[in-house]
């Protein structure tokens, strides 16, 4: 076997199930001496990026022997993995543990998830491989959530239809219920637009030309939630997190509108951003 061969990290099968559970299957790691197949210090380790020596950083899932020769680890739908990204990890007893290279990940049960109805928050996990070749996760946990569905642009305007979920009666939670603009690190005043509702479906029309008049000048980035009626509710942002894609800034992509501002013409046009939440950028021509 050649260095680079022995060099290799292991590599981990992922499983999906439409909770938001995750089943890591590792076929190319055995534990090192004195452990064997079935000594159970082995742990899959899950460490938060940036937040690893906070309380709630590391994550460890203890690996089990499977019936085809195989190690496995369960994260479960139930555990509370905080947002943000997670970097995976294998480790046997107090080694320092070493990363993992991504293998087949089966995430067909995402594919257009309907979660069941609920209170609790909303577990979301997607794996994906890093630009270093490991295995990483993105975690979300909402209550509420507004999944953003179908985006379509007529003129200077954008409508978003969406559903609501975790919240104990979804069309009383919309009644009244309003989206917010909200421009970031500045004073300019929300912008709400009414909501059209059918149970928990909802629909939203939002004018660019209404964003673009307090425009800077510069790059001004406008992120969307719904605002209940009641105000002592928390509200629910916009965000499209039930499908597979762990990063959609780069792959859902929508054609800008010109608009007119105070510092003249603008482009205007919704993205998702890095958390995959649902905002509009106004900003000057190319």
């Amino acid at each position: 076997m050649s260095e680079a061969a022995e060099a290799a990290p292991a590599r981990a099968d992922c499983v999906a199930d439409s909770a938001g559970g995750l089943t890591f299957h590792i076929a190319d790691w055995t534990l090192p001496a004195p452990g064997g197949h079935d000594d159970w210090s082995g742990a899959l380790v899950l460490i938060r990026r940036g937040g690893r020596d906070a309380p709630d950083g590391e994550v460890r899932l203890p690996l089990g022997p499977t019936a085809d020769g195989r190690l496995q680890a369960a994260l479960p739908s139930t555990v509370a993995l905080p947002e943000g990204r997670w970097d995976v990890h294998v480790a046997h007893r107090d080694a320092e543990p070493q990363r993992l290279a991504p293998g087949l990940n089966d995430l067909r049960s995402l594919v257009d998830r309907r979660p069941g109805p609920s209170t609790s928050p909303l577990s979301v996990r997607i794996p994906y491989a890093t630009k270093h070749g490991n295995l990483s996760l993105r975690s979300w946990r909402r209550a509420p959530h507004a999944e953003a569905g179908e985006i379509r642009l007529e003129g200077d305007r954008m409508t978003v239809r969406g559903r609501l979920y975790r919240v104990a009666y979804p069309s009383e939670w919309l009644a009244g219920a309003v989206v917010e603009a909200r421009c970031r690190g500045g004073e300019v005043p929300v912008r709400t637009a009414p909501l059209e509702v059918e149970g928990p479906d909802f629909s939203c029309t939002l004018s660019y030309a209404d964003l673009a008049r307090t425009w800077s000048g510069g790059a001004d980035v406008w992120d969307l939630r719904l605002r209940p009626a009641d105000r002592t509710a928390a509200p629910a942002r916009l965000a499209r997190i039930l499908d597979d894609v762990a990063d959609k800034k780069e792959i859902f992509t929508y054609p800008p509108r010109t608009v007119a501002g105070p510092h003249g013409e603008a482009l205007a046009r919704p993205y998702y951003t890095r958390d995959n939440d649902l905002a509009v950028r106004i900003e000057a021509l190319a």
